[in-house]
């Protein structure tokens, strides 16, 4: 059984113990757990339900890992003869999750 679910910008395919790193999301402090409700496709076999554009009544449940940051970017922006340079970095934070159930 496997899932497509959005989160943000991003689809994912997902399945029962699948990891993976969401953009980072407000969560309470003691929070273990997350539900996704936005669901695109379930796939059960051979049955296979797809949304217009969420399929009704599912959802993906995940145990939240733990919060991380991804690599470091580097921005900069020039000019050439305009004594005009930026620099700026930047990292993105992510939420690590493992899944759990996926209810159809």
């Amino acid at each position: 059984m496997y899932a497509i679910i959005e989160n943000g910008a991003h689809q994912y395919r997902v399945e029962p113990g699948t990891r993976l790193d969401l953009q980072l999301q407000d969560v309470a402090e003691d929070a273990t757990s997350l539900t996704l409700d936005r669901v695109l496709l379930v796939s059960d076999g051979g049955d296979v339900k797809v949304g217009a554009p969420y399929v009704e009544g599912a959802k993906v449940t995940a145990s939240i890992d733990s919060e991380l940051k991804g690599d470091k970017i580097t921005v900069v922006k020039f000019r050439r003869r305009k004594n005009y340079r930026r620099k700026q970095g930047h990292r993105q934070g992510y939420l690590r999750v493992r899944v759990e159930s996926i209810d159809a």
